[in-house]
């Protein structure tokens, strides 16, 4: 097989990197460079790369579908909830209001603080949501 020579440029790392698995197999790093090149080149490399591409589009898309039911649970419980507060919550005469409001911002603060430790200790709400309608449907 003839061969041709060229003079090619490399990012640092990529120079770095091809020394270093050079030096490791115990090969040329024209060796690795011109397999590289043929399996990057070939007609099966490049099915291998848009099935590797396919994959990686489908889990994004399950991703997307898993964020968008996700999202759809939290508005939907976010719009229950507040729908059941007004309708449970009797009007405040004026003379509490400032109390209320103390009372709330108490309550605000100890809601985030939940939340803090909730997402601190990486557990979702949404996920036993999802998890409890699941098992609710299979039984």
């Amino acid at each position: 097989m003839s061969r041709m020579r060229l003079n090619i440029f490399l990012e640092r790392a990529h120079a770095r990197s091809l020394d270093a698995l050079a030096t490791m197999k115990r090969v040329s790093k024209s060796s690795l460079v011109a397999a590289a090149l043929a399996s990057y080149l070939s007609p099966d490399g490049a099915d291998r790369r848009e099935a590797a591409t396919v994959r990686r589009l489908e889990k994004m898309d399950r991703n997307l579908e898993r964020l968008e039911r996700d999202q759809t649970i939290l508005i939907e419980t976010v719009a229950l909830f507040v729908r059941h507060h007004f309708a449970i919550t009797a009007p405040i005469p004026e003379a509490h209001h400032e109390a209320a409001r103390a009372q709330g911002r108490v309550r605000f603060e100890q809601f985030v603080e939940q939340l803090a430790r909730h997402l601190q200790r990486g557990e979702s709400l949404v996920q036993d949501l999802s998890n409890e309608i699941g098992e609710g449907v299979a039984s």
